[in-house]
């Protein structure tokens, strides 16, 4: 049996009794993991991001330029990190430090 709106549950943590839903997205709001790029703006899946400094992709043998556009990044779940597409270099991965939102 699958929870509707129409069941309500007992949320043990605020001592309420609340409808299953809401619980549902309270308790994936506490699972969300918020990044944040070098001056701050929250970053989310699908955004354009421009590097802020040059670096040197280990294993490509290249270096990605500072002012470089990362175009429709994805979170990986981890609060520093973000998983990018880029022409010749499979699988990268920025820290969130070195990026800024466009």
């Amino acid at each position: 049996m699958s929870a509707s709106d129409d069941d309500y549950v007992y949320d043990e943590d605020s001592g309420e009794w609340m409808a299953a839903s809401e619980l549902a997205a309270k308790k994936a709001a506490e699972g969300a993991v918020e990044v944040r790029d070098a001056v701050g703006n929250i970053l989310a899946d699908g955004d354009q991001v421009t590097l802020i400094k040059d670096l040197t992709v280990k294993g490509a043998g290249q270096t990605l330029k500072q002012g470089t556009l990362i175009k429709s990044i994805r979170l990986t779940g981890d609060a520093q990190e973000i998983d990018c597409k880029f022409d010749g270099i499979k699988g990268l991965v920025l820290r969130a430090e070195f990026v800024r939102k466009r």
